[in-house]
């Protein structure tokens, strides 16, 4: 079972995104990395990932309009790369669902540590996905990357037990502790948080 945390990287410039998905795998991400907005939104309707690094000038659809949409429509966290140095610019792409951004030219030192702090703020989209049920023969475990698809399963196949994490994007997991108890009281509820 892998559960390394999947970063997807959207830049244009192959000589930016191949060298840092190689750097990036060196600390145990599993990196892969497209060159523009469309071949990111095919890649997500095909693959949940837990991070988006995610270059503002890009050709077509901009980097902006990407992380409006990831932020309103999917719920991965983002870091966008900007080569521009206006304030303005980071404020916006902050105040339109960004999680973090870094500058260009950018130590890649400095991105992987923006990158597992987001990851851990985000700890919730780090699912083991188990495609197969445990070797016990009457135990299932569905997993799922977000609260909403969370809850999807519990109404689809009523578990005895849901474990979830406290922090999450777009719903706590006290939110979905409310949920689950108004769909069905009866089923046990286990909240991870972390320790600090």
């Amino acid at each position: 079972m892998d559960i390394r945390p999947r970063i997807l990287v959207v830049d244009d410039h192959k000589n930016i995104r191949d060298p840092l998905a190689t750097y990036m795998r060196r600390f145990d991400f599993d990196v892969e990395a497209v060159g523009d907005g469309k071949a990111m939104r095919k890649r997500l309707d095909e693959r949940t990932f837990n991070l988006i690094v995610l270059d503002i000038m890009l050709p077509g659809e901009n980097g902006l309009s990407l992380c409006r949409y990831v932020s309103e429509h999917v719920g991965t966290p983002v870091i966008l790369l900007t080569a521009v140095t206006d304030q303005a610019d980071r404020i916006a792409g902050l105040e339109i669902g960004a999680d973090d951004y870094v500058v260009k030219p950018f130590d890649p030192r400095e991105l992987v540590a923006r990158v597992r702090s987001v990851l851990r703020r985000n700890r919730a989209a780090l699912t083991a996905v188990a495609p197969e049920p445990l070797a016990q023969p009457d135990v299932h475990v569905y997993t799922a990357s977000d609260p909403e698809e969370g809850l999807d399963l519990v109404h689809e196949h009523h578990p005895q037990i849901v474990l979830t994490d406290l922090v999450m994007p777009r719903m706590t997991g006290l939110e979905v502790l409310d949920r689950i108890m108004e769909y069905d009281p009866s089923t046990d509820v286990i909240l991870m948080t972390a320790h600090y």
